[in-house]
């Protein structure tokens, strides 16, 4: 947490529970959050990338970053993340440079390696091959934005003499890894990257976790860990009721099997949509009511602050609108979070806000 102030953002899934929605709604509802986002003070809004089911109907994260671009002033618009064994370099550079060029300098470019058999069957691509080609990809994005002109001659990509003429505004441009491996984590020392990272449904001891294995893996870079800029994805819903609070609960646990199925490639469709089936070792929905950041603004705070301690983020980023959850209750939870879980949290961190700078 350099500086003295809590960094927050906004996480958007993008998902599609009610079959019957729109595109063009859920579409719409990202827009206006992220636009009350910018409004209210939040650093960041990430958008999500999948593709072919309705557990995210994002499939280009880059074409969110230029329309919110577009509704929005100083909010910085995040990638989370390009799937980068699913595209073609030369004109995913392009487009990277010029989503930076249309939000002037307000992109922030995350980065994975993908997870989802499904989605890479379908691009036919060979999801064994997906941390090869991620490492291949870094190298090409860490030429193509450093130098007039590159060429590459990898086992996956090959490009002759290239220069890119759009150029991004920011120089270097900040980049996420996303995951939760060692292996993607040391990638992200290696290149100069930061980490951003998710503790699903678990809470303060699996954060905790994570970030041992952070600190492990630049140590084993030689890299201060100060550098992977940990940003922490959390599903937040801050409402007095324990009835809305189960609800959102569910909404988690529901998004949380999606997730798994498809990265187990178990995943079961009814028609268009994908059924939600208990994962591995699921915790009981109380369990996961109680890991999460669901409650009352006091209660919330009270868990922020131990997760803060624990994760030791500079950046929290949190999913509110999941599953059902409803639109207006979204927006509500940011406003309260920003509002009035935030003052909470920075007293009682106090001089822990260099928590992060003194373990480096």
């Amino acid at each position: 947490m350099g500086g003295e102030t809590m960094d927050f953002g906004i996480f958007n899934l993008m998902g599609s529970r009610e079959a019957d929605k729109p595109a063009a709604q859920v579409f719409g509802e990202v827009a206006e959050q992220t636009k009350l986002a910018d409004e209210l003070g939040y650093t960041i809004s990430w958008f999500a990338e999948h593709h072919f089911s309705n557990y995210c109907l994002c499939a280009s994260p880059l074409m969110m970053v230029a329309h919110c671009a577009s509704i929005t002033q100083k909010i910085r618009l995040a990638t989370a993340v390009v799937v980068l064994p699913l595209y073609n370099p030369a004109r995913l550079v392009a487009e990277i440079a010029t989503a930076d060029a249309l939000s002037n300098g307000r992109l922030l470019l995350g980065i994975g390696a993908g997870y989802q058999p499904y989605e890479f069957e379908r691009f036919g691509v060979d999801l064994a091959q997906n941390l090869e080609m991620t490492n291949e990809f870094s190298d090409i994005l860490d030429l193509a934005f450093s130098r007039d002109f590159f060429s590459y001659n990898g086992k996956h990509y090959q490009m002759p003499e290239t220069h890119i003429p759009v150029r991004t505004v920011q120089k270097p441009l900040p980049i996420y890894v996303a995951g939760h491996t060692q292996a993607m984590f040391r990638a992200a020392a290696r290149h100069g990257y930061r980490v951003l990272t998710s503790g699903r449904v678990g809470g303060t001891q699996l954060l905790a976790e994570q970030y041992a294995d952070i600190v492990a893996a630049f140590g084993a870079e030689n890299v201060p860990v100060s550098r992977a800029h940990v940003a922490v994805n959390r599903f937040a819903h801050i409402s007095g009721s324990r009835e809305e609070g189960m609800r959102f609960a569910e909404n988690a646990r529901y998004q949380s099997r999606l997730s798994s199925s498809l990265r187990r490639r178990q995943e079961v469709m009814q028609g268009t949509v994908l059924v939600d089936v208990p994962f591995p070792d699921e915790p009981l929905l109380e369990t996961i009511h109680d890991n999460l950041l669901i409650g009352d603004v006091e209660t919330v705070a009270e868990k922020l602050v131990a997760e803060i301690r624990a994760g030791k983020p500079v950046h929290v980023c949190f999913s509110f609108k999941v599953g059902n959850t409803p639109h207006k209750a979204a927006m509500r939870s940011m406003e309260l979070m920003i509002g009035e879980v935030k003052p909470r949290v920075e007293k009682a961190l106090g001089p822990l806000a260099q928590v992060a700078v003194e373990q480096a």
